[in-house]
């Protein structure tokens, strides 16, 4: 198949989750024989952070604004077998007029914010990324989210047709290796700061290090604001690139994940960090929501927390225990939860919109 995409960023990582996942689904479809050509407008704050500014396996346009690109795009769609709008691509209403007027190619809408984008609809507020009629024109709708968020995409937005296609982790990007000295840690966070996680955040990984002065705390991200509560124990490292993941994750005795307030309302919607800490054998505590079991065993293959006294509690596990969990997450990782897999999905979910159309 060729494939084209009009995303929000796959050349930079920095403060997005999208293009770690890109990334690897890419990679993924060219090794199976499949083209993809990604369109990303190329702004400032990407362009500043960029790290990754040519694809391998697939083709990145970089432009500066739809004005300028849209012939060229329309012509990359002349010969599309599929064409795919993300959620937060900068020109979501224009791609998706210009996708939505294809007749040869599976029109294909994934939006990889469902719980961000039922909710701002839920509150009114306008969502930028949306034409007037909705997903009602699409042939397929796809959903990082699960669970009631699918019912919710077909009443709310009149999607036909809607299948989720979960988060993945490229195995040859995220894997065990070597500690680092500077990312060495007790119990260690990443994630790009969000104010509907900043409770979790204060909640299950401040408030220990403040008990536990013992210990030291490492935590990753970007745009954390001035006023973050500090405590001495913690020890801070800007946006990490995916490349350095693996040395973060491995580097941790534990390592915490945080959901946003919107993903753990709707449930079934696993952050991708889980699954690349998994992928780095790296035992994981995290917060729990409805569906968290379909991806991962609680108890064997990650710990639920809900308060400090659980973060405390898990940290004060044996070393052997916690590599029993590492090893067990990976395992379930490598076998369910790789880009591999989740390309192999993503072609059956075309092909079958493909059909439908034909």
């Amino acid at each position: 198949m060729k494939i084209v995409i009009f995303g929000l960023s796959i050349s930079s990582s920095w403060g997005n989750g999208h293009a770690t996942l890109w990334r690897g689904l890419v990679d993924a479809l060219s090794a199976m024989g499949h083209g993809v050509t990604f369109f990303e407008r190329d702004l400032p704050y990407y362009a500043a952070q960029r790290d990754l500014p040519e694809l391998p396996a697939g083709r990145l346009i970089l432009y500066p604004d739809w004005e300028t690109v849209a012939s060229f795009a329309e012509r990359e769609m002349a010969d599309a077998d599929v064409a795919i709008v993300t959620s937060y691509c900068p020109d979501g209403v224009a791609a998706g007029e210009l996708v939505l007027g294809s007749t040869g190619a599976a029109r294909v809408f994934y939006d990889l914010d469902t719980p961000v984008t039922l909710t701002r609809l839920a509150c009114g507020d306008f969502v930028p990324y949306l034409g007037v009629r909705g997903l009602a024109d699409y042939d397929l709708v796809l959903s990082y989210t699960g669970g009631a968020a699918l019912t919710a995409l077909r009443e709310r937005l009149g999607a036909r047709r809607v299948l989720p296609l979960y988060g993945s982790v490229d195995p040859q990007v995220h894997h065990p290796m070597a500690p680092v000295d500077r990312f060495r840690a007790d119990l260690s966070y990443l994630g790009t700061y969000s104010a509907d996680r900043q409770r979790g955040v204060l909640e299950l990984f401040v408030e220990p290090a403040c008990r536990r002065p013992d210990a030291r705390f490492v935590m990753g991200g970007a745009q954390y604001p001035s006023d973050f509560p500090w405590a001495e124990n913690i020890h801070f490292v800007r946006h990490l690139p995916p490349a350095e993941h693996p040395a973060f994750y491995s580097s941790s005795r534990l390592t915490l994940n945080v959901t946003r307030e919107p993903m753990v309302a709707f449930g079934y919607c696993p952050s991708g960090r889980l699954f690349e800490a998994a992928a780095c054998g790296t035992p994981v505590v995290t917060d729990s929501w409805e569906g968290l079991s379909e991806f991962f065993v609680p108890g064997e293959e990650l710990l639920t927390v809900s308060n400090t006294a659980d973060v405390l509690a898990a940290m004060e596990l044996s070393d052997a225990e916690l590599q029993r969990i590492g090893r067990a997450a990976r395992e379930r990782v490598l076998a369910e939860h790789t880009a591999a897999r989740r390309g192999a999905q993503l072609i059956e979910m075309l092909e079958g919109a493909l059909s439908v159309g034909a």
